[in-house]
């Protein structure tokens, strides 16, 4: 859906609405969607961010890498990565999205409503709901798989849930040897703390990474940050 102004546009525009009427700035942002044809903010935003950045994404990946995309709830970047795969899946790749949030139904239908053709493409989507995904049940699933392969794990602190699995950052080395010796691309949808929302920056940053241990972000190749309706691609250093 076309919007009537860039979104930093509605989001100025939202500001001064609040000040004006005297209302809260989420009541604002919530009218200005209403306005645009959306419910709510949140899904306005996510779907500006499930346009075109999933294909600049996926221009940008190289076989090996380990993808972060991460954001406050409601903010795009689970839409984002069930859109790469969408994608990926279009131009001839095997995608794979392993989920600890949705059943099948419910991760089907919503890549479906993503693809912008029949249906047939999603459909072509591998996905795995099971309550053992951790990095021995991701690279057992995808061996065999040809460079280039993506997969995107929804999401990353849920890896961290079980005691009867690893920490987190022992899975995260293993997913990124598994990664770069076999050229697989994997996707961590993540979240980021609620304490970013305080601080007044325009979009989160790798500190901003809710994590329940210490984890080497490091050695995540390359990073998407979303808020509000706006998205920055990075290289991790």
């Amino acid at each position: 859906m076309k919007l009537s102004a860039p979104i930093f546009q509605l989001k100025r525009r939202a500001k001064l609405m609040a000040r004006n009427d005297g209302i809260a700035l989420n009541e604002a942002l919530d009218q200005i969607a209403r306005d645009e044809g959306f419910a709510r903010w949140s899904l306005l935003s996510a779907s500006m961010s499930s346009g075109p950045l999933s294909e600049t994404i996926l221009s940008r990946l190289e076989h090996g890498d380990l993808l972060l995309l991460a954001g406050r709830p409601g903010h795009g970047k689970t839409m984002l990565g069930l859109k790469l795969l969408v994608d990926a899946a279009r131009s001839g790749r095997r995608a794979v999205l392993f989920t600890l949030e949705f059943t099948e139904e419910q991760a089907r239908r919503r890549l479906r409503t993503l693809d912008e053709g029949s249906g047939v493409v999603a459909d072509r989507i591998d996905i795995s709901t099971s309550d053992e995904i951790s990095a021995d049940y991701i690279t057992t699933y995808m061996m065999g798989s040809k460079p280039g392969t993506i997969a995107v794990i929804d999401y990353l602190q849920l890896l961290d849930q079980q005691r009867s699995k690893p920490a987190l950052s022992e899975q995260l080395q293993s997913l990124g040897a598994f990664a770069r010796e076999t050229g697989v691309i994997l996707g961590f949808i993540s979240q980021v703390d609620r304490s970013f929302e305080a601080a007044e920056k325009r979009l989160p940053g790798i500190a901003d990474v809710r994590l329940p241990n210490f984890v080497d972000l490091g050695l995540f190749k390359k990073a998407c940050f979303l808020h509000d309706g706006e998205a920055q691609l990075q290289d991790v250093l």
